[in-house]
């Protein structure tokens, strides 16, 4: 990593234990935004991933202390957050393209890849691996990148936008939902030594798997989407936070946080 991340989100991706909240890469809305940022304050999230916008990277920098991520493919756009002060700048969200059969090959992503660097030079930046490719090529792409100075990798899942609510959420829906991802943060762990986010389909079922799969970062984003207040944001993001901080008797910890939020809320 760098240290141009602060030094409590680079201790937590060090001891595997960092959680990252999504907003909505295409969620545009200030208000919703906000409530989720909020909610991920509360629930001690680590960082959040934001739309790549310049007027809501500067707006929600002016609201929040916890770092901020902004994702897009266009190195340009992710420059223009970066100068309005984006902590971390990830290549990604692909899933608007796999849903008009457009893929990106390993010399695309490379391209995209140092293209960002050369405009971004001093800030960590993440790349997503497409679960497209076969698990050998991701292999490769990531030693590739890595050579190229990309600071982080984030793997995904299938593309699918019908997520599982809330009820229907069983432990088999939940290893089917991030099987994808989990498999790719696995392999991936196994051969290259560098900080992996396991995203697309983690919940509080499979985020403690994916830690034990190799993860020092956890994506959440959809999960989160089910709730409508901060309130029950923060508890759901709080238990994830929870789960996977390993070898410890957290249930005391855990109850008594949580009244204090009952109490930030009366």
């Amino acid at each position: 990593m760098t240290n141009l991340l602060y030094a409590k989100l680079e201790q937590k991706i060090k001891n595997q234990r960092a959680v990252k909240i999504i907003t909505g890469l295409d969620n545009f809305s200030i208000d919703s935004i906000i409530k989720i940022v909020k909610a991920a304050e509360i629930g001690k999230a680590s960082y959040v991933d934001i739309a790549s916008n310049p007027q809501i990277v500067r707006i929600v920098k002016s609201i929040t202390k916890l770092p901020i991520c902004v994702s897009s493919i266009d190195p340009k756009e992710l420059y223009n957050c970066a100068i309005q002060g984006a902590d971390i700048v990830e290549i990604g969200n692909f899933d608007k393209f796999y849903n008009k059969k457009i893929f990106f090959s390993s010399l695309e992503i490379l391209n995209l890849a140092q293209e960002t660097k050369n405009l971004i030079p001093n800030k960590p930046i993440c790349m997503t691996i497409p679960h497209t490719l076969l698990l050998k090529e991701q292999i490769s792409l990531a030693i590739s990148l890595k050579k190229l100075g990309i600071s982080m990798f984030q793997t995904e899942g299938l593309a699918t936008k019908n997520r599982m609510h809330y009820n229907n959420v069983t432990i088999l829906n939940s290893m089917k939902s991030s099987a994808s991802t989990l498999s790719s943060t696995y392999i991936l762990s196994e051969n290259i030594n560098i900080p992996i986010i396991a995203s697309s389909g983690i919940n509080c079922l499979s985020a403690s798997v994916a830690v034990s799969y190799g993860a020092s970062i956890v994506g959440i984003g959809s999960a989160v989407y089910n709730y409508n207040t901060i309130y029950d944001m923060a508890k759901y993001i709080y238990e994830i936070v929870s789960s996977i901080s390993a070898n410890k008797s957290l249930n005391n910890i855990h109850l008594n946080y949580i009244n204090n939020i009952n109490y930030v809320f009366s």
